[in-house]
């Protein structure tokens, strides 16, 4: 029982670390973009998809991935997903162009997906239901460390060694995941052929493809809305619609419509967007606030910013045990209600607080997503049956990352509306604080819409699902 118990525990380790890889690689290039675009003769706007590709990759296919795990076998799939991760992780280390560069890259970002996806789903397997909540929270501080650990860990690297060791050092602790997830992960269970789903590769293809419409429109032209960006977001409008009825109709949908008819799900994807979209918010307009307002040097800027992932990192696992012992609801709420007071506290802040009035409302805002998180995730996880549990990780890890996307946008573009200026980078100290006041104020607003989804689903059962079966040609 004891070394069932230890197998239990190193599974766990190398979900952590799968966790803490893929977090990693979403922000540990950008401190090497200037870097690149020297060492390749290339423009920022080219080594900018050395960041998209990995980003636009794991977005579009993260749900296809879960889905594909609940059909082949979780364990087998995850496997090959830190192999992919690792093998491309090596690639992009020693790649000779540019353009192999970005394609290692998207070879990461599918085995990154695979890795976000999986860890979330693998954790009702590997813990008992009343200790879910302390595994989540423990994922979610991995994640929290490897976004906050990126540009420092890119930023040494550079320095020291130069910017292939930023891919390079994936290498050894992929290999070290893998061995771990080799020999403590369940294995899959055997199903009869006639006894799996089939895939859905139309709806795999209409989800990617509009996923992407919507990334580039909301990413491309550095703030801009132009042309492309509408004709991009009308395309995934478009496909949006193809997409729910190619679902309707297929035999074996990759996101079964039913899903939705489940009050706890659909809230609970849809306040995940809206809080990952805020606390985006607050590494947009940080750096202009800290360094333009507060007129603080880019080390202190860093320094500033590093607050806010640490105390998101530290809260994970104490959400856990509270979304254990009080329930997952119950927290969620307490997240919602500290992330609102938090984002009000920034919108009337006067600069001459300085640091400590910045750092005290960031601390309380991430404090409160780090609850919210972990019990979300929790409140979603625990009573879904094992063959949707791919599928439902890789919608939750979807909102969150169309909330990324969407917070580096569009509030981004709210602060520079408020800050009435066309160029935030030389705006005055008070245009730039009232940008700020202004972004927070919205902000306040959207925690508030996900605290009101919350009300309404609050002390509801999750329905219960029931997948179509497979059609004789999907077999």
């Amino acid at each position: 029982m004891a070394a069932a118990e230890r197998t239990k525990q190193w599974g766990l380790v190398s979900l952590s670390l799968a966790m803490l890889l893929s977090s990693l690689d979403t922000s540990i290039a950008n401190v090497a973009l200037p870097h690149l675009a020297r060492a390749f003769a290339a423009s920022f706007q080219e080594v900018q998809w050395i960041v998209l590709a990995y980003l636009l990759t794991a977005t579009t296919l993260i749900v296809s991935v879960g889905r594909l795990g609940d059909i082949i076998g979780r364990r087998r799939l995850l496997l090959a997903g830190i192999a992919l991760f690792t093998v491309a992780s090596a690639l992009c280390g020693v790649a000779p162009t540019l353009w192999l560069l970005i394609a290692g890259r998207a070879a990461q970002g599918l085995g990154g997906a695979i890795m976000m996806a999986l860890a979330m789903a693998f954790v009702g397997e590997t813990v008992p239901k009343a200790k879910i909540g302390r595994a989540m929270g423990l994922l979610g501080t991995m994640s929290a460390i490897g976004t906050a650990l990126g540009p420092s860990l890119g930023g040494v690297l550079l320095a020291g060694i130069g910017w292939r060791a930023i891919f390079l050092v994936n290498v050894p602790l992929g290999i070290l995941t893998f061995i771990l997830a080799h020999g403590a992960l369940p294995v899959d269970r055997q199903k009869a052929k006639t006894d799996r789903a089939g895939f859905d590769h139309m709806g795999t293809l209409l989800l990617a493809l509009t996923l992407a419409a919507y990334a580039l429109a909301v990413t491309i032209g550095h703030g801009n809305f132009g042309a492309i960006n509408a004709a991009l977001l009308l395309a995934a409008v478009f496909g949006l619609g193809v997409f729910v009825l190619a679902e309707a109709k297929a035999a074996s949908p990759l996101i079964p419509l039913a899903m939705f008819r489940d009050p706890v799900l659909s809230a609970s994807l849809a306040m995940s967007a809206l809080v990952a979209t805020v606390v985006t918010a607050t590494l947009v307009v940080g750096p202009f606030y800290l360094s333009r307002a507060l007129g603080l040097d880019a080390a202190m800027v860093g320094l500033v910013l590093s607050v806010g992932p640490l105390v998101a990192a530290a809260t994970g696992v104490p959400a856990g045990r509270l979304a254990d012992r009080f329930g997952a609801q119950h927290v969620t709420m307490v997240g919602l209600m500290a992330m609102a007071a938090g984002s009000f506290s920034l919108s009337m802040i006067p600069p001459t607080l300085g640091i400590a009035g910045y750092i005290a409302p960031i601390v309380i805002i991430t404090g409160g997503y780090g609850l919210f998180q972990t019990a979300n995730n929790t409140a979603v996880m625990t009573d879904i049956r094992p063959d949707q549990r791919g599928v439902i990780s890789g919608m939750l890890n979807l909102s969150r990352n169309l909330g990324r996307i969407t917070g580096a946008s569009v509030m981004g573009a709210v602060f520079a509306l408020a800050s009435a200026t066309t160029d935030v980078t030389t705006a005055s100290p008070d245009a730039v604080a009232s940008g700020m006041r202004i972004t927070f104020a919205v902000a306040a607003a959207l925690v508030m819409a996900a605290l009101v989804i919350a009300l309404g689903s609050r002390g509801k059962r999750p329905a219960t699902i029931t997948l179509a079966p497979p059609s004789p040609k999907d077999i």
